[in-house]
């Protein structure tokens, strides 16, 4: 299993327009087959960073994936509205695994 980081540069005075571009993506990702754990807009600090993040079998299924995702409707469409809208002006991905299971459970004092 690998995670996607996904690291978008967005417009400040656009956060709204991410915010729905987010939730498209909440529905049309695991549809497609990657598990979602979120997408995160600006709250505090930064205004202009936004974090996706997913996980996906392998580099192979996510090769799968992103050609699945181009033929979804709201996939096509999301593309579209970023593409249109101009709220991301950068877009960085990174993939990762985890490096540090099994984790141990939070012993309360």
């Amino acid at each position: 299993m690998i995670t996607c980081f996904i690291r978008y540069e967005i417009d400040p005075n656009k956060v709204e327009a991410f915010e729905h571009y987010a939730r498209n993506w909440g529905q049309a990702i695991p549809r497609n087959g990657a598990d979602l754990i979120g997408y995160y807009a600006p709250h505090e600090g930064s205004a202009t960073t936004a974090y996706g993040i997913y996980n996906i079998e392998s580099l192979a299924a996510y090769e799968a994936y992103r050609a699945r995702l181009r033929e979804d409707v709201l996939g096509r469409e999301n593309y579209e509205f970023a593409r249109r809208e101009r709220f991301i002006h950068r877009e960085d991905r990174l993939f990762l695994r985890l490096a540090s299971a099994p984790h141990s459970s939070m012993v309360r004092l």
